[in-house]
């Protein structure tokens, strides 16, 4: 398994992994969420042994990467959206060829799987092109097909369908799926959260690179108390009909200009609040029921992430 024990990295100004303990354990897809800058590709990075840790430990299948990098970088391999990981002057095939020479792949096994690849990725027909006419999104089909290339025990993924066509990035989430059935570790990120709620049995959410909460996502919506949306249109949000749904619930959000009331609380009010509105001489025109989201769950916990930093600040 992948494991990290007090990971810390510090640049110069800045704090960018934060004592961050994590456990990837193969034949799962483990996610890393948060937003922008909570330290997620530094993580990957130095996972990838592209950067060296400040403190604390690192153990991929028991291997230090620190001392031993050679033998972690043959088990391992890195598939990041929107990074260029191949190179423009090559064909498609000399970039798959020159990189599975890089990792001593016999001839023998090489060929056909360059064969496999190609066609998983569908650059079947650019094979002999140069990755210099690609389009971006076959570039990063590419990438997809290098970082696969010496079939890795040990799979990291930083936003790897970033600029992919929906065809395809469907079927790479069914490899992905596949690889982790068939004993890899994979370790995600993504701002796809359909994507991650689609392949991850395990979530690591963290922000500013610490550790804010861990778990399914059901379990991490359920744990910071995200309830369900109603959303009503209305025609006629008079003040009446306003004060009506206001005196329904205190934590109702009444848009008078776009005639839209909003309630978020567990438990099925939408009935309820409706019959309100329409008591007060409200004209009901839109209903929509939105269920509590892995998005609402990372932005909830971010939010108390910044009061509790703002309290110790004080």
């Amino acid at each position: 398994m992948i494991e990290t024990h007090d990971l810390r990295k510090r640049f110069a100004a800045k704090t960018a992994v934060d004592g961050l303990n994590l456990v990837v354990p193969q034949g799962r897809v483990t996610g890393l969420l948060g937003l922008n800058g909570a330290g997620k590709t530094t993580t990957i990075k130095i996972l990838a042994t592209l950067l060296r840790q400040t403190e604390g430990t690192v153990r991929i299948g028991g291997l230090d990467p620190v001392r031993q990098p050679h033998a972690v970088r043959k088990r391992i391999n890195l598939i990041a959206g929107g990074e260029r990981m191949v190179y423009a002057r090559m064909t498609g095939r000399e970039n798959l060829w020159y990189f599975g020479q890089l990792y001593d792949i016999p001839s023998r096994v090489l060929k056909p799987r360059i064969d496999e690849l190609l066609d998983l990725v569908g650059l079947t027909d650019a094979a002999g092109t140069r990755v210099e006419r690609y389009s971006r999104g076959m570039t990063q089909r590419l990438s997809i097909a290098r970082g696969l290339v010496n079939d890795p025990d040990y799979l990291l993924l930083d936003e790897p369908t970033l600029g992919l066509d929906a065809p395809i990035a469907r079927d790479l989430r069914k490899v992905v799926a596949e690889l982790a059935r068939g004993g890899k570790a994979v370790l995600l990120t993504s701002h796809y959260l359909a994507e991650v709620e689609q392949l991850c049995e395990h979530v690591y959410v963290i922000g500013d690179g610490r550790h804010l909460a861990e778990g399914t996502p059901a379990e991490l919506i359920t744990q910071t108390g995200c309830h369900r949306t109603v959303r009503v249109e209305v025609s006629g949000l008079t003040p009446e009909v306003e004060a009506a749904a206001l005196a329904f619930d205190p934590a109702v959000r009444v848009d008078s200009a776009a005639g839209v009331v909003e309630l978020s609380r567990p438990g099925d009010v939408a009935g309820a609040l409706t019959m309100a509105i329409v008591a007060a001489g409200g004209t009901l025109t839109g209903l929509e029921i939105a269920e509590p989201s892995l998005e609402d769950a990372i932005l909830a916990l971010n939010d108390r992430s910044a009061v509790a930093m703002a309290q110790v600040a004080r």
